[in-house]
């Protein structure tokens, strides 16, 4: 049975930070891949996009050149209007009926999944991976994820097998303190030493080619 994990996100640009932690995801889960899926119209998102779809796609296709397992797709930025998590989990599960499925998301993400649109249904279908932050309290649970989170963690111990969903997996590995807000900011003030640190060396060379960030 093949396993692939599925990481959404605006990728605004990416950074190293996010494939710090798809490695992760892949090697801690024995992944066979990971898919990059770039947002189209993320509805909880407070603030506009800065690139384009094509333009955060282009940057993906760059950055995921580092490992063979990482891949792209664009189901999210071809489809009209806001995209929920549970429709595009839909898709991957129709295209890929006999492989194990999991979602890699944050501890903020996952604090905030009993807003997510069909929640229920989503823990349903998949499996999750939680990338940890130094100071994540698990105790900060909601209410409708207190009992949810223990039998996922054991369904994913005792059951770690089967294509259907609801397993869950706290990753060891944390996550890096940077975000694409703060990349954008240096870019605006004409800090590339930054940029390049963060980001691989494709990416920097595509943001200064396209004139990313320039508010």
């Amino acid at each position: 049975m093949k396993r692939m994990g599925l990481f959404g996100g605006t990728f605004d640009p990416p950074h190293n930070g996010h494939l710090h932690i798809a490695k992760a995801f892949a090697d801690e889960l024995a992944l066979d891949s990971v898919v990059f899926i770039p947002a189209g119209t993320p509805y909880h998102k407070a603030h506009a996009l800065e690139a384009t779809p094509q333009q955060r796609l282009a940057m993906v296709e760059r950055a995921i050149a580092v490992d063979d397992r990482f891949s792209v797709s664009n189901c999210d930025i071809l489809r009209p209007g806001a995209t929920y998590s549970f429709d595009t989990v839909s898709i991957f599960r129709q295209v890929f009926p006999q492989t194990q499925l999991w979602w890699l998301l944050g501890m903020d993400s996952l604090l905030a999944i009993p807003t997510w649109h069909r929640y229920q249904a989503f823990l349903r279908d998949v499996n999750l991976a939680v990338a940890m932050r130094p100071s994540a309290q698990l105790s900060h649970l909601p209410p409708a994820l207190q009992n949810w989170l223990p039998a996922a963690l054991t369904k994913a111990q005792h059951q770690p097998d089967g294509i259907d969903g609801g397993r869950a997996c706290l990753l060891k590995c944390e996550t890096i303190d940077i975000s694409s807000t703060q990349l954008r900011d240096a870019c605006c003030v004409g800090q590339y030493e930054v940029l390049r640190k963060w980001v691989p060396a494709a990416v920097a060379d595509y943001i200064k080619h396209e004139h990313l960030y320039q508010r």
